[in-house]
């Protein structure tokens, strides 16, 4: 067998072998517990719908308090966020019926 076919069959295993670790560690990250994290979100990279609006990506501004992203877990803190919605929570104030 030519050394050049040697090298490509290397470099073909190589890819391979780099791919299926990398799908492991995809997974391993999708199972590990996590946390929802309020108040660290940047602009436009929240992972879920709140009271202003309905969609992920939709936060206007940086470090909302209503705002929030999935973290491992242990972490939000450490982050400077909260684990529970801060009291600037969006909603609508409750007015007296007429």
């Amino acid at each position: 067998m030519p050394p050049s076919l040697k090298l490509l069959q290397s470099a073909v295993a190589g890819v391979i072998a780099l791919g299926i670790a990398q799908a492991a560690a995809a997974q391993d990250a999708k199972s590990a517990p996590k946390d929802k994290c309020y108040g660290v979100v940047k602009a436009g990279q929240n992972d879920c719908a709140t009271a202003r609006h309905s969609c992920a990506g939709k936060s206007a501004r940086d470090n909302a308090p209503d705002e929030w992203k999935y973290v491992p877990k242990g972490t939000c803190e450490q982050m400077g966020g909260k684990t529970t919605a801060g009291a600037d929570t969006g909603k609508a104030p409750k007015y007296q019926a007429y």
